[in-house]
């Protein structure tokens, strides 16, 4: 994997979305057709022969790389996404992350216990959303549940890893030291 190609184009906007947060933006890694097809290439070889039959993007960031990989391994794609958002009748969790409270939602008929199922999203920091989109995969009782993300931010107060129930393996492109 070309790491050196996606820290070069991995945006830092200070400040964002309130004082003392170092936001990864993500989306300058989305427009540059090689980070994309790096990112994509990389995740497809990692998740190719663990038979994943419906991958989850977390909202937002998480539904780019998620239905592209969903595409790439012949699985259905699941959106997990804020309140309001799916029309259909859903579970929802509610967790803590960097700077403040937030909800997810899944449809009710989104999962099965055939299924294999990977979480995808952009960012692993707090593991806030990440444990909470577990939790709600969880409730379909799927064969097996894997996670991924883009980064992992590894820094004071920060340890999303440790958050996520042991049992499921986590995955990540890059490692963010801060």
């Amino acid at each position: 994997m070309n790491t050196k190609l996606l820290l070069e184009n991995l945006r830092n906007i200070p400040d964002f979305p309130k004082p003392g947060i170092q936001f990864k933006d993500v989306s300058t890694l989305f427009k540059d057709p090689a980070c994309l097809k790096v990112m994509a290439d990389e995740l497809e070889q990692r998740y190719r022969d663990k038979h994943i039959s419906k991958v989850v993007g977390i909202e937002s960031r998480g539904f780019v790389i998620g239905a592209i990989l969903a595409d790439r391994l012949g699985a259905g794609f699941v959106m997990c996404r804020k309140p309001g958002k799916l029309p259909g009748a859903t579970f929802k969790a509610t967790y803590l992350k960097e700077y403040g409270w937030d909800t997810i939602e899944i449809h009710e008929d989104a999962i099965s216990p055939e299924d294999t199922v990977l979480i995808h999203d952009d960012l692993l920091a707090t593991g806030g959303s990440m444990q909470a989109a577990c939790d709600l995969v969880a409730r379909f009782h799927p064969r097996a549940i894997f996670v991924s993300s883009l980064i992992e931010l590894r820094m004071e107060g920060l340890d999303g890893r440790s958050v996520l129930n042991a049992d499921i393996p986590v995955d990540t492109l890059l490692t963010v030291y801060g």
